[in-house]
């Protein structure tokens, strides 16, 4: 009797329900960080910002359940949690508040994803492009990415009136050192749980010392749902379409990443089909996202790191904490409670996260030949790309916004500096040589149309 892949294995129910829970803490602050943001920019009365926000999380969870479990050709079936991508921020805010509010937003966003669905089998057809040396790289951008991001949380959290103040970073240490001890002497059981371990924890010591209050979740209601074209009947517009596209090709190379990334950590390696059936879900959600008021939809890297720090692979974890986002998208009370969670707790844990997915990068490219070619060169250049909008935030604001819309995003620069240098420097003909000058092995890409030996790596 064959044995049960990792990624097919169902834990026991206390372990699904920890183990989910977990992944829902880790992408929390996220997940509502985009219609905090869009519907700040716009100006929206508190009352439309928290329709946004469980509208979002409702479509997290579907997203994520659809994702993880599969419907016919549509989900990747890897424990991935989906979330709204950032990418779409800048043009979301600009269509808001200058080319026709929310309506004209959910008119692309509608056709965005419709348009991620067509070219899903497209993409497919790309993986090749994706061997250890570009994989391993985006691997490293991703995680190198977020980082900031934890940081950012760890001081306070953006816009916070005590930003940067040591009692912060004190308690975000107090929840790394925390996780890192769970993680190296508790029982292996609860080892996997260190993150939830250290966010509970962490939470509880910042309640008497003033960090948070749980004033808010009495004035939020028992039960909140979302109806599709709340906002009124969506609108399209050619310039938000147009933005919205290119959104969607950054968000596409970003999920091809995320998606390599967790199937070399899970061990299932994913395939030409596995890939286009991920980028078609994504791109339904994204449809789904567009008549439930919310915005287009992604693999979240958040998590990737987890499924890397904990090893838990099972994608029905994952499902567990898709499930969890519904009912908090249904049941607003319990997502305030959630949300009182302070910043500076999520920064703790956030740090182990993100820097599991930067070394799981290290981990791929280790596998990679840097001897007698440019590799380095590839990897440097990267890098560098990645890394640069993430540093310098501001540097490409001068230029037009379908270029920042692909460069603001360290993944996206990242990925497609690294795609096109491996083919520059590893596919076409050397100096002297011909066409059919050999490429190194560790530079192409075996993905089998079934069943792909395994590529191990670690980690939304």
């Amino acid at each position: 009797m064959p044995q049960t892949h990792p990624v097919d294995q169902v834990p026991p129910v206390r372990q699904l329900a920890a183990f989910g829970l977990q992944h829902v803490l880790a992408m929390y602050a996220g997940a509502v960080a985009v219609p905090l943001i869009v519907g700040g920019a716009m100006k929206l009365p508190p009352a439309d910002l928290a329709y946004l926000i469980t509208a979002d999380l409702l479509v997290c969870g579907i997203a994520t359940l659809i994702q993880c479990i599969g419907v016919w050709r549509f989900g990747i079936r890897l424990p991935i949690v989906q979330g709204c991508t950032f990418a779409a921020v800048s043009p979301m805010v600009l269509i808001g508040t200058e080319g026709g509010g929310l309506p004209a937003i959910y008119g692309a966003v509608i056709v965005a994803g419709l348009a991620m669905m067509l070219l899903a089998p497209v993409f497919g057809r790309l993986l090749r492009f994706f061997p250890p040396l570009v994989t391993g790289t985006v691997i490293l951008i991703i995680g190198l990415s977020l980082l900031p991001t934890a940081g950012t949380w760890a001081a306070g959290g953006a816009g916070s009136k005590n930003f940067g103040e040591p009692k912060n970073l004190a308690l975000a240490a107090f929840v790394l050192v925390l996780v890192l001890g769970v993680q190296r002497f508790a029982p292996p059981a609860l080892s996997r749980v260190a993150v939830l371990v250290g966010i509970v924890v962490g939470t509880a010591v910042a309640i008497p010392t003033g960090f948070t209050d749980f004033g808010a979740v009495g004035d939020a209601n028992w039960v909140g749902i979302s109806t599709p074209f709340h906002f009124g009947a969506p609108e399209f517009h050619g310039a938000a379409i147009v933005s919205m596209l290119i959104v969607a090709l950054v968000t596409m190379t970003e999920t091809t990443g995320d998606f390599i990334a967790v199937g070399e950590m899970t061990e299932r390696p994913v395939d030409r089909r596995a890939l286009a059936d991920g980028l078609r879900a994504d791109g339904f959600s994204t449809v789904l996202g567009g008549v439930f008021n919310t915005f287009p939809y992604t693999a979240f890297a958040q998590n990737v790191g987890l499924v890397g720090m904990t090893k838990v692979r099972s994608r029905w974890v994952v499902a567990v904490a898709g499930g969890i986002l519904v009912v908090l998208g249904l049941l607003p009370k319990l997502g305030a409670v959630i949300a009182a969670i302070p910043s500076p707790v999520l920064g703790g844990a956030g740090l182990v996260m993100f820097g599991t997915v930067a070394a799981s990068g290290l981990k791929t490219l280790s596998k990679v030949e840097f001897e007698g070619n440019a590799n380095l060169t590839v990897v440097a250049v990267s890098v560098a790309l990645g890394v640069l909008p993430v540093g310098v935030p501001t540097l490409y604001e001068k230029f037009p916004h379908w270029f920042q819309t692909v460069m603001d995003s360290g993944i996206s620069a990242g990925c497609i500096t690294a795609i096109v240098l491996n083919l520059v420097f590893n596919h076409l003909p050397q100096k002297g040589g011909s066409a059919d000058t050999p490429v190194e092995a560790t530079d192409v890409p075996v993905v089998p149309a079934q069943a792909a030996p395994s590529a191990e790596a670690s980690v939304k």
